[in-house]
């Protein structure tokens, strides 16, 4: 009792220092996609390192080294090539990093070079010992020209801070070619208009994973160049009219083309600092200009840094937990990366470019942008509809607008920078407005979101939604990836059914329900897995359940994906035979021994990244580990939750055991260790676990406390043995959205033996 009222007056009476515990760069285990970046929370501006600069194609194919570089930064580098201005946090596919800016000294050079040889060119060596990552700030000594670099940024600007040394020959470089998953036809078109010795603007247009994306800058200096120039690298444009009568590559104000490098060259003295505010929008150069006004007004670097830490720091404070600091390292760099990504796609004056490419006003709202919903739908979003609701809220808000701005009348599936690139399956975005609209988050027209759900469902020609319809299932001659579209389409069709339920709409209720049972056509009894049909509703023959490839399934094999039925568990352990061959199952998922030859056709899979055949850096099984509460053995859940913190999430360099992909993996973990998880988003009701920490305090946007108390927590007590709630005995192995909200306290009895009458409730 001592703790918890010592726990509380601390919360109330100041922010506690919670930044200490972040760990910026921490990535996945093979690829390390996330980026140790200087961000705010949500920010647009997520600025960052990259430290190579391959290129998306090799002779004509897919160059699979540059997966590596989804968020342009891996650890195990040895230089990096500049710092540029938007990344994905933890991603398998990728886009963005614009705008490279690279400080250098000695004779120009505007060619990358290469990473054996970095005098070859303008990037430089550094080292980790040189190196500071923080929330909200970046750090890092440039050894080959011993130029100290530092980021911190606004939501809508990046600062950069360069201390040079003594010399006549100081550069800062902006490449407008270097980008994240580049091709060579990727950079459609830049303009750069120099408005005077300090200040220029411009826009970048790409073609790559957004088919259709301009971004326009202001880039201003804290000091007058005395020069500058560019040089087009573009060998292929045949028509150039006749701004040849200009010397266009020094000191000319106005520079277009599709391959630009520019330079900006400044005599420095010893230990002179050179600061940068570079500000982006998706509307204009005035708006670019306005947004760097209006946030950045000063050159004091030092208060930036100060107020985008403040910022994390404020979002941090909203859980505070008791627990050994290697888990404080792992919960707080994952509420880090769960307030990285949506990103803040609006202007400051309100002003964004829509999925049209016309210009709206968010009225009302704030605008949003990398929806990742094949992954967030399952823990992000249901954690921002405890933590973040009112953001949550304004998430929704930008995917309804999506859909009134879109061509094709759909919600998104996976969008950024107005633009749906359509990775993955599912219609995810479906589950998210259920989910908050379920739980009260949702502040709109409920029957128009329902109406757009619905529309989305019934989208006939997207990746086999007619056949689903038609038949109940996707033919595999027709869809490489047939059983988990169904699987997912089921899914979100209950959502759907929930939303109408709510609604009182009993005919959409009961055709969406049906529609949830979509999942039995895919579903084996023979050989108790999920399988690819045939179109005469046969089922495939040639089938390999621990295959991922050719077996109907994306980024998974039918061994994992087979128990995706969030929505109905105990309609899938009544197919698998009873409760007895369905943990049987769950328990040969979690032991077996898979041969190399199934990591070898997989590109982010390790060994060190599953559970004997568990894969948890890929998210269709995030729910899997949960589902032997419902048959009888909650223990069991218990042990595997305990087990998947200890051995995927670790706080070092390859600490994570797969992609975070927008902060799923981090909101997992922040769920499992607090004790529940979000087992089918669209439900009020989550599923209980096995804390990790031994007290936590959710702060509640509402005003309210959620307390968590955790007795006799140890590495050995992993078992519960009883939970109070409120004080008084919880009978039940799920929590209920309105306990958690109306602010109670949920009590954990620990012990290192399982109580099986518990897990019999």
């Amino acid at each position: 009792m001592f703790y918890f009222l010592l726990f509380h007056f601390i919360y109330n009476n100041a922010q506690i220092d919670l930044l200490k515990y972040v760990k910026p760069i921490i990535g996945s285990e093979k690829m390390g996609h996330t980026y140790p970046g200087a961000t705010v929370p949500f920010g647009a501006v997520q600025l960052s390192p990259e430290t190579d600069t391959l290129a998306y194609e090799k002779n004509g194919k897919y160059n699979g080294e540059v997966y590596q570089y989804c968020a342009g930064y891996k650890y195990e580098d040895k230089s990096i090539v500049g710092f540029s201005h938007t990344h994905f946090s933890g991603t398998g596919h990728s886009d963005l990093g614009d705008f490279l800016i690279m400080p250098t000294q000695g004779e120009l050079q505007l060619n990358p070079g290469i990473a054996s040889n970095t005098k070859s060119g303008y990037r430089s060596k550094f080292s980790h010992l040189n190196e500071i990552a923080e929330a909200g700030y970046y750090k890092v000594k440039l050894d080959d020209d011993n130029i100290i670099a530092e980021l911190t940024s606004s939501t809508r600007v990046g600062m950069h801070q360069y201390t040079f040394q003594k010399s006549d020959q100081s550069h800062i470089i902006l490449d407008l070619i270097s980008g994240i998953y580049n091709y060579d036809q990727k950079n459609v078109y830049t303009y750069v208009r120099v408005i005077n010795d300090s200040l220029i603007s411009g826009y970048r247009q790409t073609s790559g994973w957004a088919r259709t994306r301009t971004v326009y800058f202001a880039m201003s200096f804290s000091k007058h160049f005395f020069q500058y120039g560019q040089k087009n690298y573009d060998s292929t444009q045949t028509y150039r009219g006749f701004w040849n009568k200009f010397n266009q590559n020094k000191n000319f104000p106005e520079i277009a083309g599709k391959k630009i490098r520019l330079y900006f060259d400044f005599k420095t003295e010893e230990a002179e600092k050179i600061k940068i505010k570079f500000a982006l929008s998706s509307v204009s150069q005035e708006n670019a200009l306005q947004n760097m006004q209006i946030e950045i007004k000063e050159w004091d670097f030092e208060r930036v840094k100060t107020e985008a830490q403040n910022l994390w720091n404020k979002e941090l404070n909203k859980i505070l937990i008791n627990a050994e600091e290697d888990i404080k390292i792992n919960f707080y760099t994952s509420m880090y990366h769960t307030f990285i990504n949506p990103t803040v796609y609006v202007d400051i004056n309100g002003q964004y470019k829509g999925l049209d490419q016309d210009v709206h006003i968010a009225e009302g709202f704030i605008n949003y942008s990398t929806f990742s919903l094949w992954d967030t739908y399952r823990a992000l979003h249901p954690f921002f509809n405890i933590i973040q609701p009112s953001r949550n809220n304004d998430m929704i808000k930008s995917m309804l607008t999506h859909y009134d701005q879109s061509s094709l009348h759909m919600l998104p599936i996976w969008s950024h920078y107005a633009n749906d690139n359509f990775c993955m399956s599912g219609y995810h975005s479906v589950s998210v407005i259920s989910d908050a609209i379920i739980k009260g988050v949702y502040t709109g027209n409920e029957n128009i979101a329902l109406d757009a759900c619905i529309k989305t469902s019934n989208h006939r020609n997207y990746e086999g939604i007619g056949d689903y319809i038609d038949l109940g299932f996707i033919p595999s001659e027709k869809s490489r990836v047939s059983v988990s579209n169904n699987l997912e389409y089921a899914y979100d069709d209950w959502c759907i059914a929930q939303i109408a339920k709510k609604l009182n709409k009993t005919e959409i209720y009961n055709k969406y329900i049906k529609r949830s049972k979509n999942w039995e056509n895919n579903f084996n009894k023979t050989s108790g897995f999920m399988q690819p049909k045939l179109s005469d509703g046969s089922f495939k023959k040639e089938f390999d359940a621990l295959s991922t490839n050719g077996q109907g399934f994306i980024e998974g094999n039918s061994w994992n994906y087979s128990f995706f039925v969030p929505q109905d568990p105990n309609g899938l352990i009544k197919k698998m035979g009873g409760k007895n061959k369905f943990t049987s199952r769950l328990d040969n998922l979690f032991t077996m021994r898979l041969s190399d030859s199934f990591f070898s056709e997989t590109e982010d899979i390790t060994r060190e990244g599953i559970i004997g055949g568990y894969v948890h850096g890929n998210e269709p099984a995030h729910h899997v580990a949960y589902f032997y509460n419902w048959a009888g053995q909650a223990w069991k859940t218990q042990a595997q939750v305990r087990n998947i913190l200890k051995l995927q999430y670790k706080p070092t360099p390859d600490g994570l055991g797969g992609n975070d992909d927008c902060g799923q993996m981090s909101a997992w973990y922040i769920f499992s260790s607090l004790g529940f998880y979000p087992f089918a988003p669209g439900s009020n009701q989550y599923v209980l676990g096995s804390p990790i920490i031994n007290g936590a305090e959710l702060k509640l946007e509402n005003g309210n406390i959620f307390k968590i108390e955790v007795i006799n927590q140890s590495e050995k007590n992993i078992y519960v043995q009883k939970t109070l709630l409120n004080g008084k005995q919880f009978d039940e192995l799920f929590l209920n959205h309105s306990d958690i909200i109306n602010g109670s306290k949920l009590t954990f009895y620990m012990s290192s033996k399982p109580n099986k009458n518990y897990s019999q409730r």
